[in-house]
């Protein structure tokens, strides 16, 4: 099966070499926003198979990575907290602040337990009822109803003891920053694929027709990228953009109407922070006032405050495509997998991450046809 795949990578840069012959835009520059996407291009050597003329830059597409550092300190401090079990996603265990991390803190003695789905947190909140488990809600849209369905089971089941700190944040204001930025010059957009399951591939139409920018939805498999990037080069080439979907056998126009509907019960759009972009409005999600009782920043009055990002690290410049992660003086000195100072070498989403596991190796199984 890998030497057929490799096959098919090699004749699809074979139509993508020929797409680009007579292009006169040059370079085209492709952001893919989905960080499966990014650690896929590199783990399958993606960028050395493509021509020099087509660029693919890295975006804002890891939520742990975009979750400001105040947010990451709320987190620990929380976890010091008496009487409290933090439930979370194994990537953010390790990612720092400026008092350590959550693998800190647990080290230190506070209760911090990795889980696959926040419904193993209504479980473990079932059987600790003397204590307030808190599972940190972090991520875009693909998980977002997921959060949602365990609120609902937590109010259904009247269980008092589980909460979400809330840190969600959907895609489409980001984009938006990012193309209002001059520094960032894009023909492109590689559409995320879990994304666009849940939202549908009508969502990047305001990308067409407000910005003239090539959109195509895209899986991940090594031909699902290449696929779609032959078709964004052909847009680009022809002038007629638009929002194509390569990854029709999982993603429809409208997308999972009934997953919408459940986010959109439990949560509501608030502003948010993102690290490297700022404050975007409406970018963000809260809980609505009916499960209030569910958000732990409520019920203990947490405050958020700004904090800094730790010297020398551009993580931020890297998450807005303008930078990579060779640009930053700690990548690969003092920050390393193993003592992670920024978010993006900690992530398995993050663009540090994969540039450190696979952007400095020779891979002899790759295909350069340059």
């Amino acid at each position: 099966m890998k030497y057929v795949d490799e096959y098919r990578s090699r004749k699809m840069v074979d139509v993508l070499r020929k797409e680009l012959h007579e292009i006169t835009h040059t370079p085209v520059r492709i952001m893919e926003v989905c960080g499966t996407h990014t650690m896929s291009i590199f783990r399958h050597g993606i960028r050395n198979m493509l021509p020099r003329q087509v660029e693919l830059v890295s975006g804002p597409g890891c939520p742990v990575c975009v979750t400001p550092a105040g947010v990451i300190d709320a987190f620990i401090d929380l976890s010091r907290l008496p009487d409290v079990m933090i439930t979370t996603f194994g990537d953010m265990i390790r990612v720092p602040g400026r008092q350590g991390s959550l693998a800190d803190a647990r080290a230190a003695g506070a209760e911090v337990e990795i889980v696959y789905s926040p419904m193993d947190g209504l479980a473990l909140a079932r059987k600790n009822p003397n204590k307030l488990v808190v599972f940190l809600s972090v991520g875009f849209e693909t998980t977002t109803p997921t959060i949602a369905a365990t609120i609902l089971a937590a109010k259904n089941i009247g269980l008092a003891n589980f909460a979400v700190f809330p840190a969600n944040k959907i895609m489409p204001p980001p984009l938006r920053v990012l193309l209002q930025d001059p520094a960032l010059q894009l023909d492109g957009l590689l559409c995320p694929g879990h994304v666009s399951i849940m939202t549908g591939a009508a969502m990047y139409n305001f990308l067409v027709q407000d910005y003239g920018l090539a959109c195509a939805v895209a899986g991940f498999e090594p031909t699902d990228i290449l696929q779609a990037v032959i078709a964004l080069v052909k847009q680009v080439q022809s002038g007629r953009q638009c929002v194509e979907n390569c990854y029709g056998r999982v993603v429809s126009e409208q997308g999972n109407r009934r997953a919408q509907e459940l986010a959109a019960t439990v949560f509501e759009p608030v502003d948010a922070h993102w690290r490297g972009l700022g404050e975007i409005s409406l970018s963000g999600l809260a809980l609505r006032r009916e499960f209030a009782g569910f958000d732990v920043t409520r019920r203990l009055d947490i405050t958020v405050t700004d904090a800094p990002e730790p010297p020398g690290c551009r993580c931020g410049e890297i998450l807005k495509g303008i930078c990579q992660p060779a640009d930053c003086p700690l990548f690969g000195t003092r920050c390393v997998p193993a003592s992670p100072v920024g978010p993006c070498m900690v992530s398995s989403e993050g663009t540090c991450a994969a540039w450190h596991r696979y952007g400095g190796l020779t891979d002899t199984d790759t295909f350069n046809p340059e």
